[in-house]
C-alpha cells in the first residue's frame, strides 16, 4: 500500500480535519536505462568542473542562479531554509471559490485526502458542502519542500487537492497570431455552422475514460516481453511499508465552530501541532573512486627471453 507523502490537517475557518496526502496519479512510462553497446554495462553519469574535466564530490557542491550568461550568485542553504514556508503539515484553505471559473490550464497535478482516524465527520461536511455549492477550496500546501497553490474539490467519495499553477507560470494566448474577428470574416456560412454542430451531436457521447489506453506503450510492453522470453530476464518486486496510523482525534463540536467561523468572517490558522522534524538528509555519498594515479608510471616486469641454442 502506498505511503502518505505527509501526515496533517485541512483546515477551514476554525474547523481542522486531520488528513493524509496521498498521490493522485500513478506513473505508467516504461523507464530505460542506456548501456554500454560493446559489454551491456550501465553508462553511469559523473558531476565534472566544466573547465579541469574533474569530477565534483557533492561536498564541493553549491546552488546558484544564473542572473547573466556566465555569472552567478551562490545560495547558501540558510537562504533557501529563510525562504521556505512555516507550514509542511496544513492545508490552509484561503477562500471558496465556484469550481467552474478555475480556468483548466490552471490544473496541474492530482493528490488525494484521507480522512485521519475518527476524522471522518469533519471530512464529509467538507466534502458535501463543496459539491452542494459548487465550490472549490484555494488553499497553500508545501509538497517536500515547496509551497503550491492549490484547489480542494470533492470527486465521488474523496476530497481531490489539485494542485495549481501560478498565473505566470501559463502562456497568454495573446502572445501568439490567432484568428480573430466574426464567422463572416472568413467567409463561414450559416450552413457549414449548422453542418459542423450536426457533426458534433452524432459523435457525442459520455466521458469515459476508461475506454481510452496508451497503445504506444502497449505495442512496446509486448515487444520487451518477447525480448525478456527470448534472451532471459528477472524481476524483482520489492514490497513497500504500510502507512503509519494518524494519532485518534478528539471529538469536537462542528455546529459551534461553523457559527464561530460564520461571524468572524475569517480564517484562523490552524494550531499547530508539535511538527515531527524530518530526519536530516544523510551526507551525499562521498567520492570513494580513487584514480589509479600515474599508472602510465607502473612498470611491468616481463620475463627473460631464452636465447636460442
Amino acid at each position: 500500500m502506498a505511503r502518505p507523502i505527509w501526515t496533517g490537517t485541512l483546515s477551514f475557518g476554525l474547523l481542522n480535519v486531520p488528513v493524509s496526502l496521498m498521490s493522485g496519479e500513478r506513473k505508467v512510462d516504461l523507464q530505460f536505462r542506456m548501456l554500454d553497446s560493446r559489454d551491456r554495462k550501465p553508462i553511469r553519469f559523473e558531476r565534472v568542473n566544466a573547465d579541469t574535466g574533474e569530477e565534483v564530490p557533492w561536498k564541493d557542491i553549491v546552488k546558484a542562479y544564473e542572473y547573466d550568461k556566465g555569472s552567478y550568485v551562490v545560495l547558501e542553504e540558510g537562504d533557501i531554509r529563510s525562504a521556505a514556508p512555516e507550514s509542511h503539515e496544513t492545508v490552509e484553505v484561503e477562500t471558496f471559490v465556484d469550481a467552474t471559473q478555475i480556468d483548466p490550464r490552471y490544473f496541474e497535478k492530482p493528490y488525494l485526502l484521507l480522512p485521519g482516524k475518527k476524522a471522518e465527520k469533519g471530512y464529509v461536511l467538507l466534502r458535501e458542502t463543496l459539491r452542494g455549492t459548487g465550490k472549490a477550496g484555494i488553499a497553500r500546501v508545501v509538497v517536500r519542500t515547496r509551497e503550491y497553490l492549490c484547489a480542494v474539490m470533492p470527486q465521488g467519495h474523496a476530497l481531490v487537492l489539485m494542485i495549481l499553477r501560478y498565473p505566470q507560470e501559463l502562456v497568454d494566448p495573446e502572445d501568439y497570431k490567432l484568428p480573430t474577428g466574426s464567422l463572416s470574416d472568413y467567409r463561414i456560412t450559416a450552413k457549414e455552422t449548422a453542418m459542423a454542430g450536426q457533426l458534433i451531436e452524432s459523435m457525442a457521447a459520455d466521458w469515459d475514460p476508461s475506454q481510452y489506453h496508451d497503445e504506444f506503450r502497449e505495442r512496446l510492453q509486448q515487444v520487451l516481453n518477447k525480448r525478456i522470453k527470448t534472451k532471459g530476464g528477472t524481476t524483482q518486486v520489492e514490497e513497500e511499508p504500510a502507512p503509519h496510523e494518524d494519532a485518534s482525534t478528539n471529538v469536537v463540536d462542528f455546529m459551534a465552530l461553523l457559527q464561530k467561523s460564520l461571524d468572524a468572517n475569517t480564517r484562523t490558522p490552524a494550531k499547530k501541532t508539535a511538527t515531527r522534524k524530518a530526519p536530516a538528509k544523510k551526507a551525499a555519498k562521498k567520492a570513494a573512486k580513487k584514480t589509479a594515479a600515474k599508472t602510465a608510471k607502473a612498470t611491468k616486469k616481463t620475463a627473460p627471453r631464452r636465447k636460442a641454442g
